[in-house]
């Protein structure tokens, strides 16, 4: 029966992208209507495949597939994003890299926030995702809650990731330091996120061990402040349901406090609170010196 909606949801997703992708007022919305549609309609056909197949995982075995795909994830955005940013640094050293038959889509101007964002949120991010998970069923003695949810907040953040980063090429973006993607992006991350939380919540709560290990309130410090950062900075009003361009509800002086209360507050949690939860779990586990929360 649940496939049955699954199948409603993505058809009726592929038939409103397509409409989207129709009306767009603008190439970068085109694009990220054209792929949503793709996305939708892959997994539209790979669920009707599926159908009379699904698998029954033992609930006692912890869900490390999908953490594989996390560490692969992660060097391969790692690897871009490092060479995104030599390429900029020859950009700045050789004037003639900023190429006249690539100018609005492959400059400097371009790029450089496509170097930033690919290794914080894309390398950073699939590392913080993929370790919390793994510490998270360790620690707690459980499987990760909600089946196959940890799943959607992978893939689901790797379309997160080829949407803000197509949005750079093509101009699709808000123009705000570590928060550039557009209104749908942001609100596409917001349910990822959501899921993320409700993943990492729910082993916690259904865990076999009395106490909460330490890495963990890191994590969940983490996850909970960059929702709160990420939803108060984007609150924008689209110009049109139609168009990727949006208008930031602070205004001014507001704007620039809101936006480096996110920006210096993202540094805080999520480049220091979410790898401090990695380092409480890994380097006492290297060194088999335990810590006791």
């Amino acid at each position: 029966m649940v496939n049955y909606f699954k199948l409603i949801a993505l058809g009726l997703i592929t038939f409103f992208a397509l409409i989207a992708a129709n009306y767009a007022r603008d190439v970068a919305y085109m694009v990220h209507a054209s792929i949503i549609s793709g996305v939708s309609f892959g997994l539209f056909i790979w669920v009707l495949r599926g159908m009379g197949t699904e698998k029954v995982h033992a609930q006692d075995e912890y869900m490390d597939d999908v953490i594989r795909y996390g560490v692969i994830a992660t060097a391969f955005w790692g690897v871009v994003g490092f060479l995104a940013g030599v390429f900029i640094a020859f950009q700045l050293a050789f004037p003639a890299l900023n190429f006249e038959w690539a100018q609005g889509y492959a400059n400097f101007g371009r790029l450089r926030p496509l170097h930033t964002s690919a290794v914080i949120f894309a390398f950073g991010g699939n590392a913080l995702i993929a370790t919390s998970f793994y510490v998270v069923q360790r620690t707690s003695a459980a499987r990760l809650w909600g089946g196959n949810l940890g799943w959607f907040v992978f893939w689901g953040y790797q379309l997160f990731i080829v949407l803000a980063a197509t949005g750079y090429l093509l101009g699709g973006t808000q123009s705000k330091e570590y928060a550039e993607p557009e209104w749908y992006v942001d609100l596409w991350l917001t349910v990822v996120w959501v899921a993320y939380l409700a993943v990492f919540l729910g082993t916690v709560i259904k865990r076999k061990e009395p106490h909460i290990y330490v890495a963990n309130w890191f994590f969940l410090a983490f996850i909970v402040t960059v929702a709160m950062l990420h939803v108060v900075n984007n609150l924008t009003i689209p110009v049109s349901i139609f168009g990727s361009k949006s208008v930031i509800v602070w205004a001014g002086v507001q704007d620039a406090m809101v936006q480096w209360w996110y920006g210096h507050n993202a540094v805080g949690f999520f480049l220091t609170a979410g790898f401090l939860g990695m380092m409480y779990y890994f380097i006492p586990k290297q060194a088999e010196r335990p810590v006791f929360s």
